[in-house]
This record gives structure tokens, C-alpha cells and sequence, in this order.
């Protein structure tokens, strides 16, 4: 249930996320979808009617919200400390937040000297349920010549990170935008190194950026 939520948060925010999308999110047939939405509706975690899609609760958004802390705090956790790498922590942290408990996830907070973000550049929830205000945007909507900074990335499967890391496309790094074709999503940006990546719509729209004076 847990995934669920979590995947309705990112997907919806504060508004509302179709079966579709969250079956292709979880990788699970929309059938599976329709029933466990279902559950939590039952239980007082989402609100929920066919073919409108599907909202967390005030009840869902706390759970959804506690459940990404301690995600985000594991993830934290197997980079700085074990040796993991940034596309390898989200599975190993998916199947860890399952089996630690809250007292756990304080603890870890406090040894990790509660940190604002996790490896991917995702804020993380305070122990409260607040999240600061995120004022990034995905690369597409840059300006053609604007600098801009990586803050996060979307993208969580293994091969992407992977590519992102090879060409040090990670948060933090300044781009110059060189070029966002409207033609076919394609957007073109140089490196501090003068190095130039052609990043697809796809991948592009995961990246997301805060613009630089």
C-alpha cells in the first residue's frame, strides 16, 4: 500500500493521478491498479472514483509523505556510508524502508545530520510532513541561452542514472541551454567544460533545473 501511495504523491501532488499512470509507474497491470486503489479508498487513504483518477487524503498524504522520508533518508544512508551508488540506492532503499520503523528513521536522520536531500536532489519530508517550497522546473522550459543549475532528477531506473552520472549531468552541476527543439522535445545543453549533450524529451523532462542569474 505503501508504494502506492508514494507513487500517487509523485505522480499528483496535490492533484490526482490516472490508473494508467500509476500502473506504468509500479509496472503493474491497471486491473491490480483499480483493486488496491479500492482498499485504500476503504480505508480512508485516498479518494477515488473510476475514470477520474486518484487524490491521497489528508490521512494518505501524512503516510505518503513519512513513507518518502524514510526512503529518502536510506537512500542518503547506503551512498555516504556504503558504498552504494546513486542508481543502485532507490531499489535497495524501496525494499529496506519496508522493514525499519519510525524510531529508526529519526535516528538515521540525526546520524546523517538531518539532510535536506536525498543522492537524486529530492527534498526530504521533515519529521513534521513539511516540504520546502521547490521552485526547479523541468529542463524543457528553460530559455534558449539560459544558465541554469540541476537541482534534481526524476528518473529513477539503474541505465539513466547511469547515463547521467557518465556525462556528470547531476544535481548541482551549471549548464548553459543551448538549444530546446520544438520540433522533436531534443534539448541541447554545454557543460562548465564546454562539453555539449543531446538530451530526448524523456529524459529531459526528468532533469529539472532552477535558473541562474
Amino acid at each position: 500500500m505503501g508504494d502506492y501511495l508514494k507513487a500517487i504523491w509523485e505522480l499528483s501532488g496535490e492533484s490526482t493521478a490516472s490508473t494508467k499512470e500509476i500502473a506504468d509507474r509500479l509496472s503493474i497491470s491497471s486491473a491490480s491498479v483499480t483493486s488496491m486503489l479500492g482498499r485504500l479508498r476503504e480505508r480512508g487513504l485516498v479518494d477515488y472514483e473510476r475514470y477520474h483518477g486518484a487524490s491521497l487524503t489528508e490521512a494518505g498524504r501524512e503516510e505518503a509523505l513519512r513513507l518518502l522520508r524514510r526512503h529518502r533518508l536510506i537512500e542518503t544512508f547506503l551512498l555516504e556510508h556504503l558504498g552504494y551508488s546513486w542508481q543502485e540506492v532507490h531499489e535497495e532503499a524501496e525494499r529496506l524502508e519496508h522493514a525499519v520503523s519510525d524510531t529508526f528513521t529519526e535516528r538515521l536522520a540525526e546520524f546523517l545530520g538531518r539532510p535536506e536531500h536525498d543522492p537524486h536532489g529530492n527534498p526530504i519530508p521533515a519529521a513534521d510532513g513539511t516540504l520546502e517550497p521547490d521552485d526547479s522546473f523541468p529542463l524543457p522550459a528553460a530559455l534558449t541561452a539560459q544558465r541554469v543549475r540541476i537541482t534534481r532528477v526524476g528518473h529513477e531506473d539503474a541505465p539513466t542514472l547511469a547515463f547521467l552520472e557518465e556525462r556528470r549531468l547531476m544535481p548541482g552541476r551549471v549548464l548553459a541551454v543551448k538549444e530546446v527543439r520544438a520540433l522533436d522535445g531534443v534539448v541541447i545543453v554545454e557543460d562548465a567544460d564546454g562539453e555539449s549533450h543531446a538530451l530526448g524529451e524523456s529524459l529531459a523532462r526528468s532533469v529539472f533545473v532552477q535558473g541562474l542569474a
